[in-house]
């Protein structure tokens, strides 16, 4: 069985690397044709639920791609410290359909966008303050969440695949969507080169021949479409009088935005697992950025009045699927929904795509989406404690999404809220870990500077822990060796970044079960510890072993070494167990 490792071989471009335009703009208009109804339609809920105009919808429309084509081109193009730098398409959030509705009933436009900018600014929040949520927010967090986008998204994907058309035969719409579904993934699991990236386009015109064979391609929504223009009168302002409705609902605003940069981190995590050909650990720093773009797209969804957006965790499918995870390709999706945004008739010709062409589509990339949560969830190993975690909240999540716990009982505002599957089960996640964490032994600590004269304080601060914990000689000799090889890999880091000055290092350790979990926090280097890990360890023959001898004898020392890089931060998480139980 191929290994995810192997299938990451098999991309043609990764992150770095630059595919023709052709293919990159090919490649652009499938993410968009995926999307793009579904970025229409989340607007055409909210505001047409919300009691909105059709003036006031027609800008909404507008205003929303244009938005996702900024922040779309932020992802794949960070500004500074804004933007992951992957293929992370943006579009409108479904979990603020219900707040935003209520706003606009409560208040109108002008106090949505209001609440849409403040709540912004707590995602801003979230991306500079991430390395404290990292107990909280854990692979096994973000991986269940995207597990759960499966469950929230995938009935839409049947309802669409079964929705006939006024007028059409019972069967046009199932056999629509069958077409489409048998096109892509025989192209999928088959074709090789240069046929596999267009695999998605050629199962949508394949589905789009037999729904016209079906009179259920609507070209009067092409024909009514203009060709050129941007709305007018549309926007409508902002409600500053900070009102008693502004106050009551932005609690809420500011919890769904919590659940949208979740959903941001999972993503930022899943897409870094498809873009490259060897496997490397998660650079936080890139998940930062996403999470600031994701800020950014809110921000400016405020100031032009239109839903909120967030990351479209189908983009991860998408390049696991054409096997190109180019910069470029995310360049080009941007400029595409700004183009669409002033092209009205272009826009049309998506739009008129039938829904069961675009639910066989969602079924096939969300449930390569869910084993990508499978696979992060399981990534440094599952026990009772992650399968709880994991089991409870997936399973809570999927009762709620489903109605068999019946979301009136918690009340109007918190039902509605909990009937999606992602807020409720993700919400359980981040309970059980922070309760997971609060209820665990107490962490001891110690504060030095980052150099060598920090060694024997360390040293002395574990001797102490482990007399206090019971722990034996074997132990304490162990701990000592991680904890003075950990110390030698940061201050060789240290070294190769000289700029960065003096630094503090903060050491803790807490017990657990028969060993003990050490974190070293400070700001160190460029590289990463755990990719430098694999590299010595599958290539050992070909690297010095003068210089990474530390990093060797680290790897036999410690149960597991997990290496977080987020701006200004390093964390270094160091398991240690007896002999007999690492064995």
């Amino acid at each position: 069985m191929a290994t995810r490792s192997d299938r990451h071989r098999d991309l043609r471009y990764q992150a770095d690397e630059t595919p023709s335009y052709p293919v990159s703009l090919g490649l652009a208009f499938q993410y968009v044709l995926l999307n793009i109804a579904g970025i229409v339609i989340t607007v055409a809920i909210v505001v047409r639920a919300g009691g909105g105009g059709e003036a006031y919808l027609a800008w909404a429309a507008f205003a929303a791609l244009a938005v996702c084509g900024i922040s779309t081109l932020l992802q794949a193009r960070p500004l500074g410290r804004i933007g992951a730098g992957y293929i992370l398409l943006m579009g409108t959030s479904g979990v603020f359909i219900a707040v935003s509705v209520a706003a606009l009933q409560l208040g109108g436009a002008g106090l949505l966008a209001t609440l849409i900018v403040a709540s912004s600014l707590f995602q801003f929040l979230i991306s500079s303050r991430l390395s404290l949520l990292r107990r909280i927010i854990t692979p096994t967090v973000a991986g269940t969440v995207i597990m759960l986008i499966a469950v929230t998204v995938m009935p839409i994907g049947f309802d669409l695949s079964f929705q006939v058309p006024e007028g059409a035969g019972p069967a046009a719409a199932p056999l629509t969507a069958l077409a489409t579904m048998l096109i892509t993934i025989v192209i999928v699991l088959r074709a090789k080169g240069a046929l596999r990236l267009w695999g998605s386009v050629i199962g949508a015109v394949g589905g789009c021949l037999v729904a016209a064979g079906f009179g259920t391609y609507d070209m009067g929504i092409v024909g009514d479409a203009r060709w050129f223009g941007v709305p007018a009168g549309g926007w409508p302002g902002f409600d500053l009088s900070l009102s008693p409705e502004f106050w009551a609902m932005l609690p809420a605003f500011i919890f769904v935005t919590l659940v949208g940069a979740i959903e941001t981190i999972g993503d930022g995590m899943a897409i870094q697992r498809v873009s490259w050909r060897e496997r490397r650990a998660t650079d936080f720093r890139a998940v930062q950025g996403a999470v600031a773009a994701d800020g950014v797209g809110n921000l400016l969804s405020g100031l032009f009045a239109t839903v909120p957006n967030t990351t479209y965790s189908n983009s991860v499918s998408i390049v696991d699927i054409t096997g190109i995870a180019a910069r470029r390709v995310g360049v080009c999706i941007g400029l595409t929904f700004i183009a669409l945004a002033f092209f009205p008739k272009a826009t049309a010709v998506l739009l008129a795509i039938p829904d069961a062409v675009v639910g066989a589509y969602i079924i096939v990339l969300i449930a390569i989406l869910f084993v990508l949560g499978v696979e992060m969830v399981a990534q440094d190993g599952i026990d009772y404690r992650k399968a709880t975690i994991i089991g409870v909240s997936f399973w809570v999540g999927a009762g709620f999404q489903s109605g068999q716990i019946p979301s009136e009982y918690f009340g109007s505002w918190a039902g509605q809220l909990l009937e999606n599957g992602m807020t409720s089960g993700g919400l359980v996640a981040i309970v059980l870990s922070a309760f997971m964490e609060l209820s665990g032994p107490r962490r001891r600590r110690i504060e030095t500077r980052l150099n060598v004269e920090a060694q024997p304080k360390i040293q002395a601060f574990l001797q102490d822990f482990a007399a206090g914990a019971g722990m034996g000689e074997d132990m304490v000799g162990r701990l000592g060796l991680a904890a003075e090889e950990t110390l030698l890999v940061l201050l060789d880091q240290k070294d190769d970044d000289d700029a960065l000055g003096l630094r503090r290092l903060r050491v803790t350790a807490r017990k657990d079960g028969g060993g003990a979990e050490l974190e070293f926090l400070a700001a160190a280097g460029e590289g990463n510890i755990e990719d430098r890990l694999a590299f010595v360890g599958g290539r050992a023959a070909e690297v010095p072993v003068e210089h990474d001898f530390s990093l060797r004898l680290l790897s036999h020392i410690a149960t597991s070494v997990r290496h977080q890089k987020y701006h200004d931060t390093d964390i270094v998480s160091v398991r240690v167990d007896p002999v007999a139980a690492k064995a």
